[in-house]
Formats: C-alpha cells, structure tokens, sequence
C-alpha cells in the first residue's frame, strides 16, 4: 500500500461550474502508456485514487511510486475488487486485453481501453458485445485523434468545407523499432501485421473524417522481405477500401524501415479530395529536426544508432518540465473530465474500435489471397485460408 498524495474531489464540488464526481482510478498495465496515462491522471483534480495492476512486481512498484498511487499489485482482479475503483484504465499488452476488459464490463466500470479491443476479430466482437449489453461508456485510445491538426480535418469535412469526400490517401513510414517489439513480445505473430498495430491510427483518423459513410469492400497487398523471415512478420500493406456511395479510401504502411529513420514513430501523409476542396495535412513532424552526437534517451525503445530524430513524431507526445505534453495528455484528461462532469469528447467508442480492427483484418485476409474482400467481415472470417 501506498500513501495517498492527491486531493480527494469530493461530490458536488465546483468544476468547471458543474458537479464533479470523485474518481477512483484502476490501470491495468504498468508499461509506458500506463505511467504516462498514471502521471497525467495524478495531477487530474478530479481524481481522488489510484490504483495499479502490473504482472511485473518492480516495474509495478516503480510506476506506482512514480505516480503516487494509492495500492498496487500483481493481480488485477484484487485491484478491480477494491471499493474504491470507478473506472479503469486498460494499458496492457494488445494480444492481452480481453480478460481486464472482460473483469471491468463485470464490475460496470466505464472505461478507456488501448487499441485494439482483441487482436482476434471474433474476441473483438465479444468484447463489443459484452460492453454494448452493459451500457457501459466505454472509449478507444486512438490518440491521435487529440492532434489539433486532425480535430481541425474532423471540423472541415463535418462542416461541408470540401463538399463531398470522394479520395483520401493516406502514407504511414515507420521505422522497425515498433514492430520488432511486437514481434518479439507477441504469443502469436500472426495476429500482429503493420496494419492492426500501427496502421490502425492513421485508418481510424481517415475514417473518422469519413464517418457516415459505408465501407464495402477491399483489396491489399503486402510484403514480407524483412520481418517475414525473422518474425514471421509483415513489413508493408497498401490497399484501398471501397464506399457505397463510390468514395476510395487508398493507404498505405510500412513499418519495416531502417531503425535510423529519424522519426521516433510515424511520418504520416494524407490528402482528403471532396467535390469542392482539398485538404492535405503534413504529419511528417520534419518541421522540427534533432541531430546529436550522443544517442537521446526519450522515444520509442531508444537506440544508440539513432543520432537524428524528427521531434513530436512519438504520438503519446514529448516530455518538457518534467511532463508528458501532446495528444495522450489532452487524451486522457479530456476521458477524465468525461467522468467527472459529462462532457462530451472526440474518443472513438467501442463500436469504432471494433470496427478499425475488422477493416485491417479484411486488409490482411486480402493481401493473403491477392483478391478482393467484401466487408463487413465476420468475426472468424480473417482466419479464412488464402
């Protein structure tokens, strides 16, 4: 057990000129994204506990201290046992995300869960099931929908600016830092590909600025000349999917790039054409360039071979003063005010993260049989032999 070191918000007191409710936080997961996510939470006026669930007992005690959580422990149904707990937080590894969500559902908490929902279509679907008959509010962490460039992208096709949207492209280049990762902490390197993993948030941004229309159909390639004989694994995808109403969505990942390249984690491109305008938003982060003589220590597993960098590419954000600044810090305090006094927010809901996931699966299930694939696809259908 840990002392607490936050002010406890008590009902009914002021925030905002509405009624707060105190939180009591549990985070299952104690990697970066749970200390980042903890850090921020800490410093939340609203949130008056803190507890963590991490299967590594230092690493565990390590967050915790850094936080100044108020218990912690290896098992994560103790944590969710406690009486003091609201609401949760789901940072744990992707292939292990059903079992804490499942435990949430049952406790009632709302919550915010890392993409994906499952890493398997079919447990996805349950999970989304499980959360819809609960009525539980429920969010996805696509962070990168807290940049203000893609909020201002969201604003311009809602509001009409371009008529209507009929292409959007997208190019995601990452280097293999984030991939070799997964690979080697993954229990089935199958359900891991560039498209499930990281070409899920620069989908989720396009189709979030597409929203009301319906997916049909896809058709992908990809390649496997580098992770396909170390990890089994996928270096690229390019694809299309198809729209009822005629709009292509075409896009494009590989995060098989040399570890030198110098962004941390994405360098995006996309382009939104619609019947009266064009918006094309730059994501590359090479406005802001570090070159070093000694190897940094912030980023994504950090290497000594990386002596350049393109900063504010690490979606979580940057650390300055001594705080995470960028998207998963407005992410995560915009989730708490949520809880605390209703206000509304731009979090992907549990249906859109099931959703993202089906369209990489039926992506993949595509470049597998180098043929085209209708949507939705059925949980199930992504194990579909080539």
């Amino acid at each position: 057990m840990i002392a607490a070191r936050r002010r406890i918000v008590k009902p009914g007191e002021a925030m905002r000129g509405r009624a707060t409710k105190s939180i009591g936080l549990a985070i299952i997961g104690g990697g970066r994204v749970g200390l980042f996510r903890g850090e921020v939470a800490a410093r939340h006026p609203a949130v008056g506990w803190i507890g963590i669930a991490e299967r590594n007992p230092n690493r565990g005690q390590s967050v915790a201290e850094r936080i100044g959580a108020d218990f912690v422990t290896t098992d994560m149904h103790e944590l969710l046992r406690r009486d003091e707990v609201t609401a949760a937080i789901i940072a744990t590894d992707e292939h292990l995300h059903v079992d804490p969500i499942m435990a949430a559902v049952a406790r009632g908490l709302p919550m915010l869960i890392e993409k994906p929902l499952a890493t398997n279509l079919g447990q996805s679907a349950a999970v989304l099931k499980a959360i819809t008959d609960s009525g539980i509010d429920a969010v996805i962490g696509y962070t990168q929908r807290f940049r203000r460039r893609w909020l201002a992208a969201k604003e311009k096709c809602a509001s009409g600016a371009l008529g209507d949207v009929t292409l959007v492209t997208s190019r995601a280049f990452m280097n293999r830092l984030v991939a070799i990762d997964n690979y080697k902490r993954t229990d089935d390197p199958r359900t891991i590909s560039p498209m499930v993993i990281s070409g899920t948030h620069a989908l989720d941004i396009c189709m979030w600025c597409l929203e009301g229309k319906t997916p049909t159909e896809v058709y992908a390639r990809s390649i496997d000349k580098v992770l396909g004989p170390l990890y089994q694994g996928i270096d690229a995808t390019a694809g299309m999917i198809m729209f009822a109403d005629g709009c292509v969505h075409h896009l494009n990942i590989s995060w098989a790039l040399p570890v030198t390249w110098p962004a941390a984690v994405y360098s995006l491109d996309v382009g939104i054409v619609g019947t009266t305008g064009v918006l094309t938003i730059d994501d590359t982060h090479r406005y802001i360039v570090l070159a070093v003589s000694r190897p940094q220590s912030e980023g994504y597993n950090p290497d000594a071979s990386r002596l350049v960098d393109f900063m504010g590419s690490y979606p979580p954000g940057d650390m300055a003063l001594g705080e995470l600044r960028g998207p998963m810090r407005e992410e995560t305090e915009q989730w708490l005010n949520r809880l605390a006094v209703g206000v509304p927010t731009p979090h992907a809901t549990a249906a859109e993260g099931h959703n993202r996931l089906m369209l990489t699966k039926a992506l993949d299930l595509s470049a597998r049989r180098m043929a085209p694939v209708k949507l939705p696809l059925e949980p199930g259908g992504e194990l579909a032999a080539a």
